[in-house]
């Protein structure tokens, strides 16, 4: 039962990746990249129920080393943490000319890719370095980063949207990691 629930994250990690390299895509590619979004994050949550109830059997995951699963949830925080944020923005959006609109101007928060990844990177390191505070550092710098552009409505409902699914994002990876360990 271990190792369903190992390969369902490694799956899940690698459908994450192929979402991320389908960044920019358009028409049916963007279709095929929220459908690899919403599989990865199925195959993850199956991946947590498996190993709950798997948690009174014997214990195997002593076979998994430590490094791997910290590699894996890391690289699974960065990969899923941009295709699920732009997903969210999309939910967010209220109507289909909205979303139109949006994918033709340019984001009001520039760089916003690189400071995700950066952002998701530094969350889960910090939770696996066993410094939680860490996190409220990183938010700190981010908003203190952001803060003459967010007197924009657009800009601040982007940035709150992006900050919350990303650390979310990071932190279930960090879990997810815990459960393997």
């Amino acid at each position: 039962m271990f190792w369903i629930a190992w390969g369902s994250l490694s799956l899940a990690t690698i459908l994450s990746c192929l979402a991320a390299y389908l960044g920019y895509a358009m028409g049916k590619r963007a279709r095929r990249r929220e459908v690899l979004i919403v599989v990865s994050g199925l195959l993850a949550a199956r991946f947590a129920a498996v190993l709950s109830a798997a948690s009174g059997a014997t214990d195997q995951s002593s076979h998994v080393p430590t490094l791997y699963v910290v590699m894996l949830s890391s690289i699974f925080a960065v990969s899923f943490g941009g295709p699920f944020t732009e997903l969210v923005f999309r939910l967010a959006a209220k109507n289909d000319s909205e979303i139109e609109k949006e994918e033709s101007d340019p984001s009001p928060l520039r760089g916003g890719l690189w400071i995700g990844l950066l952002e998701r990177a530094a969350i889960v390191s910090t939770l696996w370095a066993g410094w939680p505070e860490g996190i409220a550092i990183v938010l700190a710098v981010k908003g203190l980063g952001r803060f003459s552009e967010l007197k924009d409505h657009r800009a601040a409902e982007q940035f709150i949207l992006g900050t919350f699914s990303s650390g979310l994002v990071a932190a279930g990876s960090y879990g997810l990691g815990l459960l393997l360990l």
